[in-house]
């Protein structure tokens, strides 16, 4: 059995990291936390020949599972330090559960979040704080905002509430693996977490760790975030030169050194995207850290709305998009966790677009249409196959009297026909140049 965590405060003891702690937040959080639901997914386990089962922590009154770890921190602050106010700084779904504690216990706080957050997370945590809560948007990414909380803990000697590096925060994140190992008849063979500063896989993986030594577990961070692989190949944390901001909810450049210490100590292996077999572990548990493409994480979000009905934030449905590449054996119990719900309903434009090209049904050109009469008319009968279909069109360039460069955007019946299509391409005396989805250009296209 692995030793508990040690946490070192120079301003209070703080309590060990250890599933005995996360059972004493599981009792702490109860009077305000209900148990989530866990939910038999039909499609994923006929798609993969698992029971797979989603933990809808997108069901709590913040629509994430931050309220845990949030809630169980405030509510053992002494009397001293909730005079003092808390501070905190989150992407958006840790400051409403900040919030919601907040008003819950009639304590004040001050909440930083980045000015990327989404209208809707900013409008959440403004309802779920009330009076209580002052919101305060700085920077563009969760960094810039922890460096503003800090300041204002350093100058007003209020509380920090830390979204994943402390092990009140992550303890009370921890207690979604308790109830899922109340809510199964016996325990899941894998259980897949989703990765931001590392705070709910270092409580559920302890947990799992000390109950069910036996379930293996995967960690899956978004591919353009990867602060968690990055500081196990590193061998300690490491701050990304840049991120990828689109999954708001887990892109951290710097993983916390509390969650570093306990996932690292879980062993395993870092892949990035390749099959991972499901591993009985016979000492410790079976550990893997996995990357998902954003593009993966979007048709993960759309497929999740559109059969099961559920609003998936892009972190929330960072699992069920790893899914896909978990190679888990047939008839096994695998547990997804659906960490939120906050998503913004203008960003579905954007979520629509990356993934038909992830899904390769997506494709842009720039054509050198000769400028004559009929020219467009040739372009579609001579290159689109009978089901694709034109989604762009812009002219790029008016001032060649001879030709004329357009941004051409187009949509495949499946992804099989981009042969076909580049074929007739190469056939027609047009000039076109295929958009490569990894060039500098592209980006402006997404």
């Amino acid at each position: 059995m692995p030793k508990p965590l040690e946490v070192p405060s120079t301003t209070s003891a703080l309590p060990a990291l250890t599933a005995d702690e996360i059972d004493a937040a599981a009792k702490r959080i109860s009077d305000i936390i209900e148990p989530t639901p866990l939910q038999r997914s039909e499609r994923l386990s006929a798609a993969t020949g698992a029971e797979v089962y989603l933990k809808r922590e997108d069901l709590t009154a913040v629509r994430s599972y931050k309220l845990r770890g949030a809630y169980n921190l405030i509510v053992q602050l002494s009397a001293e330090e909730r005079a003092a106010g808390v501070v905190a700084a989150s992407a958006g779904n840790h400051a409403q559960g900040v919030a919601f504690a907040c008003r819950a216990m009639g304590i004040y706080g001050r909440i930083y979040v980045p000015t990327t957050t989404p209208k809707q997370k900013c409008d959440r945590i403004r309802i779920h704080g009330g009076e209580f809560v002052e919101l305060i948007a700085v920077g563009d990414t969760y960094d810039a905002a922890a460096a503003a909380a800090a300041a204002d803990v350093a100058a007003t000697g209020a509380t920090m509430v830390p979204p994943f590096d402390d092990p009140r925060t992550a303890a009370g994140q921890g207690t979604i693996a308790a109830e899922i190992l109340d809510q199964l008849p016996q325990a899941p063979d894998l259980v897949i977490v989703p990765v931001g500063g590392g705070g709910c896989l270092a409580g559920i993986g302890t947990y799992l760790r000390q109950r069910s030594p036996r379930t293996a577990i995967i960690g899956v961070e978004p591919a353009g975030a990867a602060s968690m692989t990055a500081a196990l190949v590193s061998g300690g944390p490491v701050t990304l030169p840049s991120i990828d901001p689109f999954v708001d909810g887990a892109a951290v450049r710097r993983v916390g050194d509390l969650p570093y210490a306990a996932v690292a100590g879980f062993g395993g292996r870092v892949v990035s995207h390749a099959s991972l077999p499901l591993m009985a572990a016979t000492e410790g548990t079976a550990f893997h850290m996995m990357l998902a493409d954003e593009g993966a994480i979007c048709t993960a979000m759309l497929e999740l709305y559109q059969n099961e009905g559920i609003i998936a934030e892009p972190a929330g449905a960072l699992a069920v998009a790893a899914l896909a590449d978990a190679d888990v054996r047939p008839g096994s119990t695998v547990v997804c966790l659906v960490s939120g719900g906050n998503n913004d309903i203008s960003r579905y434009g954007e979520i629509i677009e990356r993934s038909l090209v992830h899904q390769g049904l997506k494709h842009y050109f720039l054509v050198d249409f000769p400028q004559e009469p009929g020219a467009l008319r040739r372009f579609l009968d001579e290159v689109l196959g009978p089901d694709d279909d034109i989604t762009l069109f812009e002219y790029v360039k008016r001032n060649n009297r001879e030709t004329g460069a357009a941004l051409v955007g187009i949509q495949l019946g499946t992804p099989a026909g981009l042969d076909d299509l580049l074929e007739r391409l190469d056939r027609s005396p047009i000039g076109c140049e295929r958009l490569d989805p990894d060039s500098p250009a592209y980006r402006y296209l997404t």
